[in-house]
């Protein structure tokens, strides 16, 4: 693999892992600590916590995409 191509999917690969790590400490605190929250009503948190889920889910997409296709 050529020097820019193994940069190129090395970003890609920490940007999916960030993502994948904001998710879940989202829903760590969403459902472990609400008073981290502040006062939000109940369709809120549950639009945050599905936000949240979606995330994780796409991040843990790609990093499954980037092993199957490019490493």
């Amino acid at each position: 693999m050529s020097d820019f191509k193994q940069l190129a999917v090395k970003s890609l690969r920490n940007k999916a892992l960030s993502d994948k790590h904001s998710a879940l400490a989202s829903l760590e605190i969403m459902l472990e600590h609400p008073a981290g929250i502040g006062d939000h009503s109940t369709g809120d948190l549950h639009n945050n916590l599905n936000e949240a889920l979606s995330n994780l889910a796409d991040a843990d997409d790609r990093l499954e995409a980037l092993d199957k296709y490019l490493i």
